[in-house]
């Protein structure tokens, strides 16, 4: 895994964080979807880990027992396979096209 290439951020008060995340350090703003209330993830997957070699990392990760939800595709972005943390959240480790 080479770098961090996508986070999802849960806020106590949304508006307040996009404010201070866009307004003061000059993030940007991807994605301005509201979850509503309870699993504010929403299933989907928050974190976003790039790599240069997805079939190295996903053969040493599985040898290790991380669980992957399906093998490595193919998307037009790059080769994705998306695997659970501990808890069962799901992460995307991304080799970018």
């Amino acid at each position: 895994m080479s770098r961090l290439g996508l986070v999802t951020y849960v806020a106590r008060e949304y508006d307040e964080a996009i404010g201070f995340f866009v307004g003061k350090l000059d993030f940007e703003l991807v994605e301005d979807t509201d979850m509503g209330e309870g699993k504010q993830a929403g299933g989907r997957v928050a974190f976003f880990l790039n790599t240069d070699n997805i079939d190295r990392d996903y053969a040493n990760w599985s040898a290790r027992g991380v669980k992957f939800r399906q093998q490595p595709r193919h998307e037009v972005y790059g080769t994705v396979a998306v695997f659970e943390d501990l808890y069962g959240a799901p992460w995307d480790l991304i080799q970018p096209a």
